[in-house]
């Protein structure tokens, strides 16, 4: 029974956490955004006590269950791990835990922290690394998909489907996350979670209340045979048959063990309780299979929260090329560079989540990953605020769109060598047309001639960023706005 749960349970919230992803629509969101603000890295940086305070409960009463359940990237080992166990049954053993190496990469990971530097973090974090691969190696895909079922309800004249465009948002980022899919492959078919028990801090951390927690895998010697079944089926390879022990710190509550042994000697139980293969024993985990579930279901409503909807479009025009900014662009709602770099671990949801095409990964080295803002392809629209509904690090807090229009980001600068005015003496206005603000206003390019070319002259005290008039700029290949960025976002 404790198995059957905790399959169910994992297939919510794995599928769950990949919809949110793959989602480009902006409607799951609303019903599934809960699912990333449970994860314990993200609950953390966001200092979300209630997620924290219900992890550390059901780790410490149930084992380290958040790794089999909740942690997407620990299912998707899982799946690996199946995949090569179809292959070969029994393919694991028991091996010694390695301390010194799970211990350096936490202290790694922790010093990163510390330090800022965002490329390590990201690299690590088990969140993360799921992000990347669903991100960028699984919605294009999904989107091609879409495209594809869009051109046959093109021809039935149906719009149950739109065509969506498909465009490389990050190179770098797209290698390491085919880098990492294919190390947890290898590891996960190998040796089932060495990932989870080497590498990721979450886990590392989780570990320390795991060998405290109330429920434990426990041995009856009486009724042992030391057949080995359960160490050939423990894809944390933690349990020593023979010497009747396991390793609780790299445990994640599978159930595996559970299922494979034959003679009713492992136990789901707390210290004071003996196997038992009664009628009696069996009441018991069904006990245990409820407060699991219960557990479960009381952290994922605890953490849903209701967003508003909201969505936008865009026109499209012609490519363009990314200027050379100062000063890189960040979200609204991320208050500062600093809170986006020390906050955000690079998960890549707001990056898939964003309607507009603004979002993209850095490519800076010591902030890879985390996402920044360019206009090539649209820009910020005042009534969208679906990146800070979805961010579950509080790396971008969540703001209304009320808010949103008098958060200055940044702000716009006229470059005049670019300006079709300049360069082939003709009308244009766009982007005083299509700035929401009113923060910029067409003026003769000479003074002292009216009937000169008229050009922008832009109010920064009003300004905020959005990017309209960088975006709607008809010079090519670079506009004739760009909008630099600021180091910490102000209030108008």
């Amino acid at each position: 029974m404790l198995r059957k749960i905790r399959i169910l349970l994992a297939t919510v919230f794995f599928a769950g956490l990949s919809l949110l992803f793959l989602d480009f629509t902006g409607t799951l969101h609303h019903w599934l955004s809960w699912m990333a603000k449970t994860q314990a890295l993200e609950a953390v940086l966001a200092l979300n006590v209630v997620v924290i305070g219900l992890l550390a409960v059901l780790t410490l009463t149930l084992g380290r269950i958040y790794c089999s359940v909740i942690c997407p990237l620990g299912v998707l080992q899982d799946v690996f791990g199946w995949l090569g166990k179809r292959h070969k049954e029994n393919r694991y053993s028991y091996s010694a835990g390695l301390p010194w190496l799970r211990y350096s990469m936490l202290a790694i990971f922790l010093v990163a922290m510390a330090a800022g530097i965002g490329s390590v973090v990201q690299l690590l974090a088990p969140y993360s690394a799921f992000g990347r691969i669903m991100a960028m190696i699984f919605q294009p895909l999904w989107k091609v998909g879409n495209n594809i079922l869009a051109s046959f309800a093109e021809t039935m004249d149906s719009y149950a489907f739109y065509s969506v465009d498909v465009w490389m948002k990050s190179m770098p980022v797209l290698i390491i996350a085919v880098l990492t899919l294919v190390l947890l492959f290898v590891l996960a078919w190998r040796g089932g979670r060495t990932y989870c028990n080497t590498i990721c801090p979450v886990g590392t951390v989780l570990s320390l209340l795991a060998r405290l927690s109330w429920l434990k895998i426990r041995f009856d010697a009486e009724k042992c045979r030391n057949c080995s079944a359960c160490s050939k089926n423990c894809k944390a390879a933690c349990i020593d048959y023979k010497t009747h022990t396991v390793d609780y710190s790299r445990c994640v509550v599978c159930g595996d063990c559970l299922e494979s042994c034959k003679f009713g000697a492992l136990s789901y139980s707390n210290s004071w309780q003996k196997a038992e293969t009664s009628q009696t024993a069996a009441t018991d985990v069904g006990k245990r299979s409820f407060l699991l579930a219960t557990a479960m279901a009381t952290t994922a409503a605890m953490a849903q929260k209701k967003d508003k909807l909201v969505d936008g479009g865009l026109a499209t025009i012609e490519k363009k090329v990314a200027p050379e900014r100062q000063t890189p662009l960040t979200p609204p709602g991320s208050l500062s560079a600093k809170n986006m770099q020390t906050r955000c671990t690079g998960c890549q949801l707001c990056v898939s989540e964003c309607p507009n095409q603004v979002l993209r990964p850095s490519t800076d080295l010591l902030h890879l990953m985390q996402p920044v803002m360019s206009y090539e392809r649209g820009y910020c629209r005042p009534e969208c605020t679906r990146c800070s509904q979805v961010c579950p690090a509080g790396a971008i807090k969540p703001i209304d769109d009320i808010e949103k229009s008098s958060i200055q980001i940044g702000h716009a600068v006229f470059i005049q060598k670019n300006c079709v005015a300049v360069t082939d003496g003709v009308e244009c206005g766009n982007c005083a047309r299509h700035c929401p603000v009113g923060a910029i206003e067409m003026v003769p390019l000479d003074a002292d001639d009216d009937l000169s070319p008229s050009v922008p002259a832009i109010n920064e005290s009003r300004c905020i960023g959005c990017g309209a008039c960088e975006y709607v700029c008809p010079s090519r290949p670079f506009s004739a706005i760009c909008v630099e960025g600021h180091e910490v976002h102000k209030m108008l």
